[in-house]
């Protein structure tokens, strides 16, 4: 057979960590980086005798998250005892939830923009969203690492809130794997739910892939793949198990449900052991913690939904003039549209506070590795610097001067204006006329192709005078001028 009359079905659990103060089930702080081990106490080392008590913004955040991707909450939820050893789990279970989670169904809508970039021309199926079976809360586990002869465990990690998000079989393609996570990642960035780092270990990933042949209603044996430390670990990892799978079945093999392992360096999964089904956990319900009512956190978290990534990206093209593109490129980051809408505020010219979010400080920000929210320059600042361009009292590429500057040293538009001694662009048409005569009679394609109504030409003439008055003109008036000679 060939390969493209093979299906592939996916399905990922997604593990994050809430961003509370607090762990699950004790009050040992939660933080990143702190000293091996010192952020424990007899709940979350699993000590005989120790009781836990639920933390309430856990539960809170949990079923926000649900509320954001349209799930259903239960009037009751309860906890369950997920029974297994490892020495990250030294109580030898693990609180979880089993028939009765916080969450239930909803979907995670795959945006556009968090395909990967080289993929983001081709999307199969634009629009789609990922069906969730459901969203449960959990505690984690200790970290373990393992050195060349002996391995070590820092509690600090035990007992952090755990949301798991566990998606439908309805994933088609390793793309679709990559947008998931991205998509979900925004989300819970908006809800301010986690700062979901992958590096930190406050996003993990675990992925359940099969295949089988065109027509054939059965899913094939699911293979789960662990250790997948990125998104674009995830995509490669799937590229790499659908091609074995492949291999295996047209080789007459008979594929066995297992957990399997990725090397990021090797490019390639090896077997860990076969597969554990839920029946192996022996889960019963938590003696020590009582089942909790919703109605209540359901009615409060309602009053708490943040505007969504798709929501904010509609409204800026509505409100703001911005094409479709941008409005998601603005979007794709809640730091990033708080910033373009603390700009565009207020602004005169708000899609050109777009262009310059966008095509500048966003390319100086990447060149100097800088994050939005750390940005050297105040929202306010650009928008004084875009409506000082607009007004014509500087010229575009004055513009970008006074902006560097801006960047380096965090001054104000007008205050580097006035150092650099920058006089209005000339719009005084009598001074501008010899120019636009001069353009106009060298470039006769241009002039035709402007009449003929190819109006890009116009930028082109306009850009010729502003070579010819050395950046002095007023782009916006030699422009008007063009048109109005040209009678376009």
């Amino acid at each position: 057979m060939a390969r493209q009359d093979y299906v592939p079905t996916i399905g990922l659990e997604v593990h994050v960590q809430l961003k509370t103060q607090s762990k699950m089930f004790c009050g040992c702080a939660v933080e990143f980086g702190a000293p091996p081990n010192s952020r424990t106490c007899p709940v979350c080392l699993g000590l005989p005798g120790a009781l836990p008590v639920l933390n309430q913004g856990a539960i809170e955040r949990t079923v926000l998250a649900g509320l954001m991707l349209g799930c259903e909450t239960p009037p009751v939820s309860k906890w369950d005892r997920k029974n297994y050893y490892y020495p990250d789990m030294p109580k030898n279970y693990q609180i979880s939830q089993f028939d009765l989670p916080l969450c239930n169904g909803g979907g995670v809508p795959l945006y556009d923009l968090a395909y990967p970039k080289d993929a983001q021309k081709s999307i199969v199926n634009p629009g789609k969203v990922v069906k969730l079976t459901r969203i449960h809360l959990e505690e984690d586990v200790a970290k373990s690492t393992h050195h060349s002869s002996t391995s070590t465990i820092d509690f600090n990690r035990a007992g952090t809130p755990l949301m798991e998000i566990v998606s439908e079989p309805d994933i088609d393609n390793p793309e679709e794997a990559f947008a998931y996570l991205n998509s979900l990642r925004q989300i819970l960035i908006y809800g301010d739910l986690s700062d979901a780092d992958m590096e930190k270990g406050q996003m993990r990933c675990d992925v359940n892939v099969s295949v089988r042949r065109k027509g054939e209603e059965k899913l094939g044996a699911k293979i789960e793949l662990k250790n997948l430390n990125s998104f674009s670990g995830v995509r490669r990892s799937l590229k790499y198990e659908i091609e074995r799978q492949i291999d295996a079945l047209e080789n007459g093999e008979t594929l066995e449900q297992s957990t399997r392992r990725w090397d990021d360096d090797l490019g390639e999964t090896t077997l860990m052991r076969t597969k554990e089904d839920a029946h192996d956990y022996r889960y019963f319900p938590d003696p020590d913690l009582l089942p909790v009512e919703t109605g209540e956190i359901l009615t409060r978290m309602r009053e708490s939904l943040p505007e969504l990534p798709h929501a904010k990206r509609d409204r800026f093209v509505q409100s703001y003039q911005v094409s479709d593109y941008d409005a998601g490129v603005l979007a794709s980051e809640r730091a990033l549209a708080d910033y373009y809408e603390r700009a565009a505020t207020g602004s005169k010219a708000p899609k050109k506070v777009a262009n310059w979010v966008i095509n500048n400080l966003l390319s100086v920000l990447n060149e100097k590795n800088t994050p939005i929210h750390d940005c050297p320059l105040p929202a306010e600042a650009l928008r004084e610097l875009v409506d000082t361009i607009e007004a014509g009292q500087i010229s575009n590429n004055q513009g970008k001067e006074v902006f560097a500057a801006m960047i380096d040293s965090g001054r104000g538009a007008a205050e580097v204006i006035k150092e650099k001694g920058f006089e209005p662009p000339m719009s005084d048409t009598g001074a501008l006329d010899g120019f636009v005569d001069q353009v106009i009679a060298e470039n006769p394609k241009a002039v035709e192709d402007i009449q003929g109504g190819n109006a890009k030409s116009v930028n082109f003439l306009t850009g010729q005078v502003m070579k010819l008055s050395k950046g002095k003109a007023n782009p916006k008036t030699v422009a008007e001028m063009i048109q109005k000679r040209l009678g376009s």
